[in-house]
């Protein structure tokens, strides 16, 4: 089985603007380009998408505790799916660069010793990604900000040079993606998938649902 080619950040952040102008996105979306590492790298991007909407909500002052409580509730569903998705990515991507094998890409083999000479790198690929769909979120909100008619010409032009550094700002970490991929593939970097533990949203591990479930 030939494993699929990777992604490149020019690919990624074109894929998250253009699923950002798709029509009623997240709650609806388009086939994913590819099956495999593609569609879970759309699912990471629909889950920020969601979460973004849901933290916005999250902010309002003249609704009811309820709605807030629904808004945070809803935040953490996103927020382990989003988790989620990173982790496939990464997963994939191991695959993908020949790092593991798809019989151990969701074991403990995704955590094995780096190999001789190559570095280990903090961040995974799949966080960096994650990063890129939350920047090309932060984009589009500040492009609509630099087009307000609402406001002042002070706060339009703030807007802008705010935009400015965070399209430097998604340049970069593109490139230092792209950069973190092809050493990998070279065998000079490496990457491990630690898994998040979401600890808070685990009835077992959290232990505030522990007393709830114990209480009489």
């Amino acid at each position: 089985m030939t494993n699929p080619p990777l992604p490149h950040a020019d690919e990624l952040a074109a894929l998250q603007d253009s699923l950002l102008a798709w029509p009623r996105w997240p709650h609806s979306q388009p086939p994913p380009r590819a099956e495999g590492l593609w569609t879970w790298v759309q699912a990471n991007h629909r889950n920020n998408s969601l979460l973004w909407a849901e933290e916005d909500l999250a902010r309002r002052t003249t609704v009811g505790d309820a709605e807030i409580a629904a808004n945070k509730r809803a935040i953490d569903g996103y927020n382990q799916a989003r988790n989620d998705a990173t982790e496939r990515v990464d997963e994939l991507l191991l695959l993908a660069l020949g790092v593991v094998d798809e019989a151990s890409a969701r074991s403990d083999a995704a955590l094995a010793p780096a190999p001789a000479g190559a570095r280990l790198n903090s961040e995974t690929a799949g966080s960096m990604i994650d990063r890129l769909s939350i920047m090309s979120l932060k984009l589009k909100a500040m492009q609509a900000q630099t087009e307000r008619t609402d406001v002042h010409e002070a706060h339009r032009a703030a807007s802008r040079v705010k935009l400015a550094r965070l399209q430097q700002q998604r340049s970069d970490l593109g490139g230092c993606l792209d950069a973190l991929l092809a050493e990998t593939a070279a065998g000079k970097a490496f990457f491990k998938v630690y898994r998040q533990f979401k600890m808070y949203n685990d009835p077992q591990l959290n232990p505030q649902l522990v007393r709830e479930r114990q209480k009489p």
